[in-house]
C-alpha cells in the first residue's frame, strides 16, 4: 500500500486509495467521500503537486457558494483524517487545525412544523401534476408518513413493499444509518393511508417493475435527489419562510417535528418522558438517548412547560 501512495501523482488518485483503503475497513464514506474527492479535484485543477498544505485547504473551503463558516469548517473536518493519513508517507503535509475556521458542530435549530402547515404539505402533494398519475399519490403518502414516524428521508424511500405491513400495522426499517433494522409500529390513521397508496399504486401503474413500495411515474424506486426537488417545488408553491437556522425549511425537519410533538404530547399527558426517551431513541433508529435530545429545539409550547419544571423545581417541588 505504503509504495502504491507513493507512486500515485494526482490528488485524485491520492484520495481515491484512501477510500478505498477505508471502505476496505468497513466505513461507508458516501458523504464525506464526495466532499474528499471534490477537495482532491479542486487540488489537481489548480495543478497542486506539493503536499496539502493550510493555505490549499482554505481556499478550498472557501470555494464553496455558501458563506458560513460552519459550511467551511465541516468541509476542513473532512480533510483532516485523509491529512493524517498522508502524513505517513508524505511528512510535509499540513493537518489542518479542527478549529481553522471554527466550530463545524454549532448546533442549528431546525424549523418545527406547525399542524397547519403539515396540512397544506399534504394538500399540495395530492394535488400535484400530472392529476390521476401516481405522483401526487406518491408524495402525499410519502411526506405523510416521514412527519407521522420521524423516518429520515434514506429510510422511507428505502422501503420496499415486503417491509410494509398493513395487516399487523408495522414496517420494517433495514440496515439503516447505524446499520441496524428495526420494526416501526404504525398509528392506525398511517396504516390506513400506506393500505390506501398501495392499493391505488397497484391501479395506476400497470406493472410494477420494481419491489419498492414508494415509486415514481415510471413505477421504479424514487431518488432522493427528485424527492427533494419535489419538496422544494411545494416549499416555493406555498410560500414558506424558516424559522430556523437553515436557509429553508428541510424534509429533515420533518423528523425534528415529529420528536418535539411527541415530546410536548408526553409531557400534556403527565407522562415522565425521561423513562421514555429510550423507547423513542429505538424507534427513532438512534444509538443513544443523547441523540435523540439533540433533536429538540426550544418551540414555545415546549418552553413553557419546561419553565414551569423549572419554577416548581427552584420552589423545592417535584419536578418529573
Amino acid at each position: 500500500m505504503k509504495s502504491s501512495i507513493k507512486s500515485a501523482r494526482t490528488m485524485e488518485s491520492l484520495a481515491e486509495t484512501y477510500l478505498a483503503e477505508r471502505r476496505s475497513l468497513g466505513f461507508d464514506l458516501k458523504i464525506s467521500g464526495q466532499v474528499l474527492m471534490n477537495f482532491a479535484h479542486f487540488a489537481d485543477t489548480a495543478s497542486h503537486r506539493a503536499p496539502i498544505t493550510e493555505s490549499l485547504v482554505l481556499a478550498w473551503a472557501h470555494s464553496t457558494p455558501s458563506g458560513r463558516a460552519i459550511t467551511w469548517a465541516r468541509r476542513i473536518e473532512v480533510i483532516r483524517p485523509f491529512a493524517k493519513y498522508l502524513k505517513q508517507y508524505y511528512p510535509d503535509t499540513i493537518v489542518p487545525r479542527g478549529d481553522l475556521c471554527g466550530r463545524a458542530h454549532r448546533r442549528l435549530a431546525p424549523h418545527i412544523y406547525t399542524e397547519r402547515e403539515l396540512d397544506e404539505l399534504l394538500t399540495a402533494s395530492a394535488a400535484m401534476l400530472p392529476a390521476g398519475s401516481i405522483r401526487p399519490l406518491t408524495y402525499e403518502a410519502l411526506f405523510g408518513l416521514i412527519a407521522a414516524t420521524g423516518l429520515r428521508i434514506s429510510e422511507a424511500i428505502n422501503l420496499s413493499r415486503d417491509d410494509v405491513n398493513p395487516a399487523d400495522g408495522t414496517l420494517i426499517v433495514r440496515e439503516t444509518k447505524f446499520h441496524r433494522s428495526r420494526l416501526i409500529p404504525l398509528h392506525s390513521t398511517v396504516t390506513l393511508a400506506l393500505k390506501h397508496y398501495a392499493a391505488r399504486r397497484a391501479l395506476v401503474i400497470a406493472t410494477e417493475p420494481c419491489n419498492s413500495f414508494f415509486v415514481n411515474r415510471d413505477g421504479k424506486k424514487l431518488r432522493s435527489s427528485t424527492v427533494h426537488w419535489a419538496f422544494g417545488r411545494l416549499r416555493e408553491q406555498l410560500g414558506w419562510v424558516a424559522r430556523g437556522d437553515h436557509a429553508l425549511p428541510r424534509i429533515h425537519d420533518l423528523r425534528h417535528s415529529f420528536v418535539c410533538r411527541r415530546i410536548l404530547t408526553w409531557y400534556q399527558d403527565g407522562v415522565n418522558v425521561d423513562h421514555h426517551m429510550m423507547a423513542l431513541s429505538t424507534y427513532l433508529g438512534h444509538v443513544k438517548p443523547s441523540d435523540t435530545y439533540w433533536y429538540l429545539t426550544a418551540v414555545p409550547d415546549l418552553m413553557e412547560i419546561v419553565s414551569q419544571k423549572f419554577a416548581r423545581f427552584a420552589e423545592g417541588g417535584r419536578h418529573e
